[in-house]
Parts: C-alpha cells; structure tokens; sequence
C-alpha cells in the first residue's frame, strides 16, 4: 500500500513538474510576466470560453501599462505580448525573416490549416505570389458588377424591413451580404444566403466560427500535451467533411464553365500545372542567393485555399461593416456626412459605379475608424523562426516562441489616439496621415504578410455602406447597445453577444 501511495505520488509530482517546466522562463529574461496556472499557464478562461482571446490579451495589455512587452504561457509554452509599435514594427516588418511563421498548423498535419492565411515558410510564400494576381485592380473592376448584384440584394432586404418597421441583426446580415459577395466573385457560385439563411455555405461559415467545447477542449490539449494530441485536428470533422465536399463540387461544376479570370480559376490553373514552383523563403545556396523549391500541389492543398478565402473573406468583412453601422446609428452628424458624400458622388457620377466608390474618400474614413475602434481580428500572432535580440530592450528570445500583438488594446490606446472612446473619421484624413503610427493601427496586419485582400474587403464594404446611405438612415432600436459585448465562444474574428440590432428609415429627400 505505501509503495503504491509513493508511485501515486511520483506520477502527480511528474505530471505537475511536466505542466510548469517552463514557468521560469520569463523571470530568467528579466521580464514582467503574467503569474500561470500548471498545466492552463495564463489560457485557462480562454480554454472555458469565458473570455474571448481578444480581450484577455486587452486585459494584459491594461495591466502592464509601463512595459513594451509582457511575457505570458500559453499552457506550458512561453509566448510574448508585445505593446509597443516600435517592437511590432521590428516583428512584422523590418526582422520580417525572423517572424516570418505564424505557427499555426503546429505539425503541418491538419489538411485545411495549410492555407495561405496559416501556412509558413515557403509555401506561405508560393501561394502569396501566385494569388497576389487575384486582387490586381484589374480584377476587382471586373468582379465590381458581380458585386454590385449582392449590393442590390442587400438593399432590397433593408428596404423591407424599413416598410415594416423591424430591427434587423446587422451583425448576421452583413455576414449574408459578404458570403454571397465571395461566393459569387471567387467561386461564380450564388450561396444566396441573403435571401436563405438555411444556405449551405451560411451554415459551414457559422460552424466555422462558432467554437463548440470540442474546439475549445482540443485546441486545449494540444498544447497541454502537445505529442498526445498532435493528431487531433483544430477543425472538426464536420467542417472538414462539408469544406470538401462544397468544394468538390464546385471545381467539378467549373470544369465546364468559360474562364472567369477570378480565384476559382487561379486553382484550376494550379490544378492543372500540379506544382507551384519559385525561389525559397528560407534556404540559400552557397553564393547566397534563394534555392528554387518546388511543391506538389494536390486536391486536399487547392481545397485549403478555397476554404481561407471563403472563411477570412467573408467574416472579417462582415464584422467591420457591423460595426461601423452600430457607431454611425449613435453618431449621426457623421452619418449625414457619409449621406452627402454619397449624394454628392452619385449625381456626379449617375450610379454606384466602381470609379464612384472609390471616390467616397469620407465614407472610407469612417470605415477605417470603425475597424479602428473594433477590429474584426482583436489581435496578430507570430512566430519567432530563429533566436532573435530586441536590442532596445536587451531580450533575447528562443525559436519557437509567439508573438501576440493585441490590436484591440493597441488601437483603443489614448497614447496613439487622442480620446479613443469617440468615433472621430477625420483620424484617417490624409492631412493627418503623419500624427498617425502606422504600427500603432494595422486591422489588415503590415509588411509582408499584409492582408492579401485588403483593398477589395474595403471595396465591398464601402459600396455596402454607400448603397444603403443612399437612401437610408440607420438607428438605434430597442435592442440596440453602443458598447459590444464581446461572445467569448468565438476565437478569431470578433463576434458579439446577441448581435447587432439596428433600425433602417427611409430618408426623406428633399
């Protein structure tokens, strides 16, 4: 009996060693740290879902007001929040090649996390260069018409709901109006989802999004026992099985159909070539210039690629454009400029033409002040590729270690932005484009792994919002709330709990 008490006690003394080995990590570098739990170190409310992982990387960001970074443990896995824009400006831009990974797909073994938005190394970089084509403006005025079908279908379902006077969740509407967008200019596939809601890609981008326990629980054990569970994916099957069984589909259906020239197409070519092919990110020859790499391109790497811009495209769009409508409900002396901007461009220019949209400079501010106050994704991670010294600081930090750069906290901080907590567009007027640190404001992340569709997400969005102002106002409803309360059971893109009511009214034109 005693030697089974001491073995007992061996096993849980091992097993609490193995859960805190690494909790001296930060106290050695000399730096502040979050205190960790074993085995959860600073993550445990985030493995619950009772805090969003947004707002626990704003909670330490508040927390340690003097310091340019913060050390904290995701598990047992020493990571580092970094507050200050002249770090992240090293991180993201300038020592790029030291940050280059993301390291999500932690064993590259999960199918539909080598995307280009998750994948590292060289195929991140052969994939941004061949998609890089897909947002030329050349194809977005191509796609533009497409787009403007969707702009028209949501202004048919706001103009109902006008009539009968009813709030609408511009929260679910907006992710409707985008999903359609993607589907149509990406795939050349009508989801319909504005008008049905049993649609099934609004189906896999709500189970996308909405993290179950199972998510939650699996993300937990992989970096609590990292070797146990490398096996598990992070997407459940369902989502797996319905991404490439959507897809599937739509590459068969596209065999057939004359080239459209948008991403569909781009795969169709990869597809039928097998291989991307270039010049290394990380290997040199012995004269120091780049190795050409090659990789093998297969059903299950295109599938990847179809489902990043599906899910990125449409959810983080939707979310900005949510909530730039909630501020203009509570702001609207802005509103009503937003409404002679666009009465101003529309009688110049007849229609909401691509030229017309790209004019409404106002309009783009208030967009941009919106994913300013409330980014779609509250945060930017990275991934330290070899041992790298902030000299500033005199930190030395290991490969492997994460990078977390709270952009919520980042971008509501009175030291960048003078009385964060009002809705002020003309932050964004190119007069003032030099009181602004550009790393103090990056909702489309910065240097290379910039947001691929960056320009055509604030394309969409700035016509939604211009078709809409045309001919109405938005306002708060009975259910409305001008502070959001972030849903802690979503991960990466913002979501909010019970959504976002407004109200819609005619305008009265003079």
């Amino acid at each position: 009996m005693f030697v089974l008490l001491v073995f007992i006690v061996f096993i849980l003394l091992y097993i609490y060693l193995e859960g805190t080995k690494n909790f001296k990590y930060w106290e050695t570098k000399g730096i502040k740290y979050c205190k960790p739990l074993p085995f959860f170190g600073n993550s445990c409310g985030k493995y619950f879902r009772q805090i969003s992982p947004t707002d626990l990387l704003t909670n330490i960001y508040k927390t340690y007001k003097d310091e340019k970074c913060v050390g904290i443990f995701e598990s047992n896995y020493p990571a580092l929040v970094i507050r200050d824009p002249e770090l992240i400006k090293l991180v993201l831009s300038t020592d790029f090649m030291h940050f280059y990974p993301k390291g999500m797909n932690m064993f590259e073994r999960e199918p539909l996390m080598n995307n280009l938005f998750s994948a590292d190394g060289d195929l991140w970089k052969l994939l941004r260069q061949k998609f890089t084509a897909a947002f030329t403006t050349g194809k977005m005025k191509a796609m533009y018409p497409i787009l403007l079908k969707q702009v028209d279908r949501l202004e048919r379902i706001i103009c109902d709901a006008s009539k009968k006077n009813v709030e609408l969740d511009v929260r679910d509407l907006m992710a409707r109006y985008t999903i359609d967008i993607i589907t149509n200019c990406g795939f050349g596939v009508d989801s319909n989802s504005l008008n049905d809601e049993s649609s099934v890609f609004r189906k896999l981008g709500k189970r996308i999004f909405n993290i179950k326990y199972r998510d939650s629980f699996v993300y937990m054990f992989k970096f609590i026992a990292t070797n146990t569970f490398k096996n598990f994916n992070f997407f459940a099957p369902e989502i797996e099985d319905s991404t490439t069984e959507i897809f599937e589909y739509i590459l068969e259906q596209r065999n057939n159909m004359p080239n459209r020239q948008d991403f569909m197409d781009i795969l169709l070519q990869m597809r039928d070539k097998n291989t991307l092919s270039g010049d290394s990110l990380t290997k040199r020859n012995k004269d120091g210039e780049p190795e050409k790499c090659e990789i093998i391109l297969n059903k299950t790497l295109l599938i990847a690629q179809a489902f990043i811009l599906f899910a990125a495209g449409y959810e983080t769009a939707a979310a900005a454009i949510s909530f730039t409508l909630n501020q203009l409900a509570y702001n609207q002396e802005i509103q009503r400029k937003c409404q002679d901007e666009v009465d101003k461009v529309l009688k110049k220019h007849g229609e909401l033409t691509y030229e017309a949209v790209i004019e409404m400079k106002y309009l783009e501010m208030v967009f941009k002040e919106g994913m300013r106050m409330y980014p779609p994704i509250g945060f930017l991670i990275r991934q330290c590729a070899r041992k790298y010294t902030f000299s500033d600081i005199n930190l030395t930090i290991d490969k492997g270690i994460a990078i977390f750069i709270p952009l919520q906290a980042l971008q509501n901080d009175e030291t960048y932005f003078e009385q964060p907590e009002k809705f002020i567009p003309e932050r964004f007027h190119p007069d003032n484009a030099e009181k602004l640190n550009k790393f103090s404001y990056l909702p489309f992340g910065a240097g290379p792994r910039l947001c691929i569709g960056m320009r055509f997400g604030i394309l969409e969005s700035v016509a939604g919002l211009a078709k809409i102002f045309q001919k109405y106002s938005v306002m708060p409803s009975t259910n409305s709330r001008l502070d959001l309360v972030t849903d802690p059971t979503i991960a990466l893109v913002q979501n909010i709990k019970g959504g976002i009511p407004l109200k819609f009214v005619r305008r009265r034109m003079i």
